[in-house]
């Protein structure tokens, strides 16, 4: 019956702890997809104004020989 019962003890230590690892991943995780939406917005923003940037700049000059050539 001791060994029963350590046995058991022991099936609920490895329970309990494979629990908290569980716990400890999914707040990770929870944490590093609120980094990832951030990236996201961060990302957005700087291609609105990217295009913005782009659309005051207007046409590039055409490429031309310098005089010296």
């Amino acid at each position: 019956m001791a060994d029963q019962d350590d046995r058991i003890t022991r099936l609920e230590e490895t329970v309990a702890h494979q629990a908290r690892i569980i716990e400890d991943l999914s707040d990770q995780l929870a944490d590093q997809w609120k980094v990832v939406d951030q990236t996201r917005a961060k990302l957005e923003w700087l291609l609105v104004r990217f295009a913005t940037f782009e659309e005051m700049a207007g046409e590039a000059p055409p490429i031309t020989k310098p005089p010296h050539y």
